[in-house]
C-alpha cells in the first residue's frame, strides 16, 4: 500500500524539478478604434496589425503580427502581443536589452488587412521585463 502511494508522489516531485518560472512572450495592448471621420467603431470586428521596431518610431521591424480582435461599446480592442498570427520575427528574438522599440498599430476598420497607419508610440517599461527573463544575473545574495 505504502509503495503504490510513494511511486505517483516521487514521480510528481521529479517532474516538477523540470519546470521553472518563465516570463511570457505577450503582453496585453489596448487601443480605441474610429474611422476615417473619428467616429468611434463600437461591437466590430477589425482587423489590427502590429510592428514592433527598433530605434526609432521610422525603426527596422523586429517582429510584426496581425489580430481580429472585437471593439467594445466604447470602440477599444483589447488583445495580447505575441499572441497574435504572426507575420515576421518572434517574440523570444527580440533584443529587448539593445536600444528602443516603438510599436506601430496599423488598422482596418472592415476587419481585413487593408491597413492604414494609426499611430507609433514608444515602448517603456513593462515590455522591458522580458529582457529580465533572459539577462545578466545580477550578484549572489547573502546567505
Amino acid at each position: 500500500m505504502k509503495k503504490s502511494i510513494l511511486y505517483p508522489f516521487i514521480a510528481i516531485c521529479l517532474m516538477s524539478f523540470g519546470l521553472s518560472a518563465q516570463a511570457p512572450q505577450k503582453f496585453s495592448y489596448q487601443a480605441v478604434i474610429r474611422n476615417g471621420s473619428n467616429a468611434l467603431i463600437a461591437n466590430t470586428t477589425v482587423g489590427v496589425k502590429i510592428s514592433l521596431l527598433q530605434s526609432s518610431p521610422a525603426g527596422g521591424v523586429v517582429y510584426a503580427e496581425r489580430h481580429t480582435p472585437t471593439t467594445n461599446a466604447n470602440g477599444l480592442a483589447t488583445f495580447e502581443i505575441g499572441a497574435g498570427a504572426r507575420i515576421s520575427g518572434t517574440m523570444a528574438g527580440i533584443d529587448w536589452g539593445n536600444g528602443s522599440y516603438y510599436i506601430k498599430t496599423e488598422v482596418d476598420p472592415s476587419g481585413g488587412t487593408t491597413y492604414s497607419v494609426t499611430g507609433t508610440s514608444q515602448l517603456l517599461s513593462v515590455p522591458y521585463a522580458l529582457y529580465a527573463a533572459s539577462g545578466t544575473q545580477g550578484p549572489e545574495g547573502p546567505d
